[in-house]
């Protein structure tokens, strides 16, 4: 093997590079996909089926089906309709459309967004009676006691999942490359493949870099979890 084209200057900084891009991919996605998922995990949990049906048959087609189907209808399709070619060049919010990282943001954005609402609508429902018959005694209305006592602590308890969901879209970043002319950490590895003929070297130097970042955001979570959920870890004797 011959890592030394690896780090070359003008491959690492393709890798650098890519890893901006994802990690902006990332950030803004998790960004996107975590403010709407609130307002849908509550609707999730309503007794009206006027407002949880929908709320039920979007996360069950985001999870239902690949990432990458996803990223595919709204690059290819959404993207390339020509009703919204005719009007992204001056056209809110159709100019967006046009920008490979705005259709790529949408996608994992919708994706993660589902997930989470589904993850955080399960903490919900889990939910301690006696909390909210606390709340209920202190004269919270039914709103107050959703913003101040179940939500909080429903995320507080959701931040286990939560992490394998943020550690999934990492990995699942790798898709973006799917998105002409949008470079990620794979699709950087891809070019010095295809550059140099070097799949091992290219390939390996990208895991590394993905298994790097998944032990950071581990890490992240574990100091996350032992600040919000140490009244839930067991005693010591």
């Amino acid at each position: 093997m011959d890592f030394g084209i690896i780090f070359q200057p003008e491959n690492l900084a393709l890798y650098w590079d890519g890893l901006v891009n994802s990690m902006l991919l990332l950030a803004a996605s998790l960004v996107v996909g975590g403010v709407l998922a609130v307002p849908l995990a509550v609707a999730r949990v309503s007794g009206n089926r006027f407002i949880s049906g929908p709320v039920w048959a979007f996360t069950y087609v985001m999870r239902g089906t690949p990432l990458l189907i996803q990223v595919y209808l709204i690059y290819y399709g959404l993207g390339q309709m020509e009703y919204i070619q005719a009007r992204w060049n001056d056209i809110w919010p159709w100019t967006w459309f046009k920008e490979p990282m705005f259709c790529a943001i949408l996608a994992f954005a919708l994706n993660t967004c589902a997930y989470t609402a589904e993850l955080l609508a399960g903490a919900m429902r889990d939910t301690g009676h006696g909390e909210v018959e606390a709340a209920q005694a202190m004269g919270m209305s039914r709103w107050t006691t959703l913003r101040r006592i179940v939500l909080p602590s429903a995320m507080r308890r959701s931040l286990p999942g939560y992490s394998n969901e943020v550690i999934m879209m990492l990995h699942s970043t790798s898709l973006a490359s799917a998105v002409p002319a949008l470079l990620d950490i794979t699709g950087a590895a891809r070019q010095i493949y295809a550059d140099f003929y070097i799949p091992f070297e290219a390939f390996i130097t990208a895991g590394v870099i993905y298994a790097t970042l998944t032990l950071m955001l581990v890490g992240l979570f574990k100091l996350a979890e032992r600040r919000w959920l140490a009244h839930l870890a067991p005693r010591k004797a």
